[in-house]
């Protein structure tokens, strides 16, 4: 009994780890929409057998990235344009509610990283490189986990993370944009000194507004 439940934890871990590769591939664009994904050609290249990688293909339709016909095989779904959309609706009120259970739980050592996190990206800001829109990219990422770990809700923090992953190269698309960068960062620190002011409704209010203007910028660079 023991060999056996041991044997399925090691399938399991495997599948979660193929899902999570091919998750952060699809979403990333390494896998285009209507790509067809192999069973055999994905076991080869992450070293595991077949059965991992078809789990895997099950769990990624589910969360609908990836379409399995019968008889033909796997393709991918992707992110629409409307599911995109969807996304940072739902996100922004659920940023909101994160900036205000943050206002009750957010540590003096987290406070200080956000104020940091805000003074680096103002600097990067006045950079001309283009490496400095992908530091104020992955400065922006940060400010955004460590609210998800200061709001104190470990299910409120992984769903937002996940909402983070499948919008993550629309994300980089807006952040890239000077202007917008700018905005954001100001943003950041609005949200910040609500939350330090303990100012729950304010912080909710902004972080929401926060999330909606990413994707009404968004549109217009469509």
């Amino acid at each position: 009994m023991e060999n056996n439940n041991m044997n399925n934890h090691t399938a399991n871990s495997l599948s979660d780890r193929v899902f999570e590769k091919l998750r952060d591939d699809i979403l990333n664009q390494v896998y285009k929409e209507n790509d067809e994904l192999r069973e055999i050609a994905i076991g080869n290249e992450l070293g595991v057998s077949r059965t991992p990688v078809r789990e895997a293909l099950r769990q990624l339709e589910l969360e609908g990235l990836v379409s399995i016909i019968p008889n033909k095989g796997a393709y991918v779904t992707g992110i629409s344009d409307k599911d995109a959309e969807d996304i940072y609706v739902i996100r922004s009120m659920l940023e909101g509610l994160c900036a205000r259970w943050a206002c009750d739980n957010i540590t003096k050592a987290q406070k200080d990283r956000l104020e940091e996190i805000i003074l680096l990206a103002e600097h990067y800001l006045g950079k001309e490189k283009e490496e400095s829109a992908r530091q104020v990219a992955d400065l922006d990422s940060e400010f955004h986990e460590i609210l998800y770990e200061a709001c104190g809700s470990r299910i409120l923090g992984h769903v937002l993370r996940d909402f983070h992953k499948y919008v993550h190269m629309s994300r980089l698309r807006s952040v890239s944009y000077r202007d917008r960068a700018s905005f954001s960062v100001n943003e950041h620190k609005e949200i910040l000194n609500a939350i330090i002011e303990k100012d729950g409704a304010k912080a909710e209010r902004l972080a929401n507004m926060h999330v909606l203007q990413v994707m009404e910028n968004l549109r217009r660079s469509l």
